[in-house]
């Protein structure tokens, strides 16, 4: 198994802000630069599935295998031999902050192989998409 962690805090933002930008599937292109593009035919919650279209990849069929509205989703994705989850929470701070993180985790007899293809690219984008969600959020859910 393999496991990468990503926090951050971010001041004068609301969990019910980024909660909104997270379950809006279809414009997270607006805020993940690596996406072409993201489609949901359900509501966002457990067991819907989604479509994600990274540029200059192919297509990626996602599931909601957790939901807890305004708190953590967890999304996962089937390959051969491997599972790779993104597990996403909020978390609002004594100070008011709210805290954001995300877990990338890949399981199976082959993570090694998804884990240099696919997982530690994703890891690596983390960081930057986390801040241009916050601000994506702050310009048009806030």
């Amino acid at each position: 198994m393999w496991t990468k962690t990503f926090t951050k805090e971010y001041e004068m933002i609301s969990k019910e802000a980024i909660w909104e930008a997270w379950v809006d599937v279809k414009n997270w292109p607006k805020w993940d630069s690596e996406l072409e593009y993201c489609e949901i035919s359900s509501n966002f919650e457990k067991g819907a599935g989604f479509i994600l279209k990274p540029k200059g990849g192919p297509k990626v069929r996602l599931h909601l295998s957790e939901v807890v509205a305004n708190t953590r989703f967890t999304n996962y994705c089937k390959f051969f031999g491997a599972v790779m989850y993104d597990a996403h929470e909020l978390e609002t701070l004594p100070n008011g902050q709210v805290k954001v993180t995300n877990t990338i985790t890949v399981k199976g007899p082959l993570s090694f192989i998804w884990v240099n293809l696919v997982a530690k690219n994703v890891a690596k984008s983390v960081p930057e998409q986390t801040d241009n969600l916050i601000e994506h959020v702050r310009k048009h859910y806030v």
